[in-house]
């Protein structure tokens, strides 16, 4: 790591980001915050998160000679080089151990966007897999459920959804550990335009038929009778079935209308 102790603006000839960048990461993301966040590893970790989200969104895209890091390789050159973290350097596997087993125990929530119709709902794929799930994401600190929702979406689809959003009308299931809950948002209009507002974390999103998600038999509840991994997707459904079956839908239905949805590779060629 003492190659890394070089003031110098250009990426090391390994592709490592330079001493002169992580320091900046290092002030940016954790030195300048309340000091209620520094109080905990897992709060700082989520600081480490936050930089190594914005090396990988805003820095590696505009300096490509920069190396591609994943989050464990990133922590550890960051603790190595900021001399508030560097006394930690020793603890790092145990740190950052504990820290995925306390993000897996973080409430998630978002939202189960419903057409018209109540045929239909948005789901999401995410940047590099090849699972569908509804729009959610992790709470932040002191975050209530309802604002986690309305700011996940927000994100991942582009669509505010605060102004059809009932407090009362949720769907929760438990993972393991993990609280999931997701709002009910009903009567959307199938040409509403959905985009992510983040980089390289949404590849589609798309409006699928209620009906074709169900699984492809009782033994696999992971794919739907299309052959779409769900495993996100599933547990829910039996509950948003019985929602629809008590709350019908103002309008009837429209099976044939074609199901359109956003694709990263469409967004870029019309760039």
């Amino acid at each position: 790591m003492s190659g890394l102790h070089r003031s110098s603006s250009a990426p090391l000839k390994n592709g490592l980001p330079p001493q002169e960048l992580l320091d900046d990461l290092c002030s940016r993301f954790v030195l300048n915050v309340p000091k209620e966040d520094q109080q905990s590893f897992e709060r700082i970790l989520f600081l480490v998160e936050y930089a190594h989200w914005f090396y990988e969104d805003n820095t590696v895209e505009k300096n490509p000679s920069l190396k591609s890091l994943n989050l464990k390789e990133f922590t550890s050159l960051l603790f190595n080089s900021c001399d508030v973290l560097r006394p930690y350097v020793a603890h790092i596997d145990d740190i950052f151990k504990d820290f995925t087993d306390y993000k897996v125990r973080v409430p998630v929530t978002g939202a189960i966007i419903l057409d018209e119709t109540y045929e239909r709902c948005i789901l999401v794929k995410g940047w590099k897999g090849t699972s569908w799930s509804f729009p959610r994401g992790k709470k932040n600190k002191d975050e209530e459920d309802h604002a986690c929702a309305i700011r996940e979406v927000l994100e991942e689809t582009g669509f505010d959804v605060s102004a059809l959003l009932n407090k009362d009308e949720y769907i929760e299931v438990i993972f393991g550990q993990q609280r999931v809950r997701l709002y009910i948002i009903a009567g959307v209009k199938d040409d509403t335009p959905f985009a992510p507002l983040t980089k390289k974390e949404i590849s589609e999103i798309a409006w699928h038929r209620i009906d074709d998600l169900q699984p492809a038999t009782n033994e696999v509840i992971s794919r739907g009778i299309t052959g779409l991994k769900l495993y996100m997707v599933a547990p829910f459904l039996a509950s948003l079935k019985s929602w629809i079956s008590k709350h019908p839908s103002p309008l009837p239905p429209r099976p044939d209308l074609p199901l359109k949805g956003f694709s990263l590779p469409f967004i870029l060629e019309g760039d």
